[in-house]
């Protein structure tokens, strides 16, 4: 325990001074009133070239925000923390963003893992909480979700639609659009990636489809020839991957390079050109869904993606980007709500909260409104194959699970 607890505030000074050196935007007119949003991502390692596009997607979001003058007297920065895809690094942020009174909402984070050790941490704090990519149903509708929708915690909402859609449509595509009869089934063991596996295994099932097999890995694996051999002898016409990019992009390969010439699918976690570029020609078919429709092609969100371009900003905004830039409106938003006569109430945190669950507004990537879950009311969604080494979209819609 004593040598645990070292380590961990190790690493939470670590985190602090990354956050403080690097992450502090000062842009815009200053105002009377200078509030912090936090960003919680993996910035580096893990998962990082997404979490660097919710970095900033918020990072964009504000200094729009204290160009136009938003909310008149406020300066609006960005606190952003890298959580490393690490759950407990994710709840040692939350903890340290609580501490910081000029916080008034936190964006993030990239995993639905990550989220279940930080929503408690936030909550106790009044503190709203909006991702733009967790879409395991319990953060929003409880652990028994499937037989009784109940909220966990006020302060959570998200800007992306859940796993209880995104398995569906992606098994309707795979039995109905792609025709495949024969799934082979494969997560990491995540919160996100269990989650997303089982739901398509589910509802694959109910299409008619077979699962003729299901195995896991570990995060951070990169042998899979033992797995390769399974899924090719397993006579499956199509591979369900519930997971992130840096497992997949990987696996296949490996199962390309084996002879087993059959599509990876996956979630929106594998939806980035990062995934692409590692696996090669080998990705070439593969296919992944991903929220909302492709933000090149809004016409709210071109200022978005010029002005990422332009900075040449790391990481991939395409898949959660506009998502980060909304979220991040939202509280720039209901901060704007809250403010009487220039000044922020002592229970400005609680009340940015209510605004938050009741503001409805045009956002980049579409309608930006909550349920009474916290969930977005906007559940398009897009199915991707990669076409000439190039994510294209194949199909959008609703899924309407059965």
């Amino acid at each position: 325990m004593v040598i645990l607890t070292s380590v961990l505030t190790t690493g939470a000074l670590t985190l602090t001074a990354c956050g403080s050196r690097n992450n502090d935007s000062k842009g815009g007119d200053s105002g009377n009133i200078t509030v912090t949003i936090g960003v919680d991502a993996p910035l580096t390692g893990q998962n990082s070239a997404t979490g660097l596009g919710i970095q900033y997607g918020a990072q964009i979001a504000v200094d729009d925000a204290n160009k136009n003058k938003t909310v008149p007297g406020v300066t609006f920065k960005i606190k952003a923390l890298d959580d490393k895809a690490i759950p407990a690094t994710g709840q040692q942020n939350a903890t340290q963003l609580v501490a910081e009174k000029d916080v008034l909402g936190v964006v993030g984070p990239l995993n639905s893992g990550v989220a279940t050790q930080m929503q408690q941490v936030l909550d106790t704090a009044n503190l709203v909480e909006i991702s733009p990519s967790n879409t395991a149903p319990e953060l929003t509708q409880g652990k028994d979700w499937q037989s009784k929708k109940v909220r966990p915690f006020k302060t959570y909402f998200r800007t992306a639609t859940t796993d209880a859609l995104q398995g569906a449509f992606a098994a309707d595509y795979a039995y109905n659009g792609l025709h495949k009869k024969k799934a082979f089934v494969v997560d990491d063991k995540q919160t996100y990636g269990a989650g997303l596996s089982k739901i398509f295994k589910e509802q694959f099932t109910k299409q008619g489809g077979k699962v003729i097999g299901t195995d896991h890995v570990s995060v951070g694996d990169r042998d899979f020839s033992t797995l390769v051999t399974k899924i090719k002898n397993s006579g499956a016409d199509i591979l369900y991957y519930g997971g992130q990019y840096d497992e997949s992009q990987v696996l296949t390969k490996q199962l390309k390079d084996a002879g087993a010439k059959i599509p990876l699918f996956g979630g929106d976690g594998m939806f980035t050109p990062t995934y692409i570029k590692t696996a090669g020609k080998a990705s070439e078919g593969d296919l992944a869904t991903s929220i909302g429709v492709p933000v090149d092609t809004l016409p709210a969100a071109k200022d978005f993606v010029a002005t990422y371009k332009a900075k040449k900003y790391p990481g991939d905004y395409g898949t959660y980007g506009s998502y980060s830039y909304d979220a991040t409106t939202a509280i720039i938003k209901a901060v704007g709500q809250v403010i009487k006569d220039g000044k922020l109430p002592d229970d400005a945190r609680a009340k940015v909260v209510d605004a938050v669950q009741h503001n409805s507004f045009d956002g980049i990537s579409g309608k930006i409104s909550f349920d009474e879950f916290g969930d977005t009311t906007n559940k398009q969604l897009t199915v991707y194959q990669v076409v000439n080494g190039a994510w294209k979209s194949v199909k959008s819609g609703v899924a309407n699970p059965k």
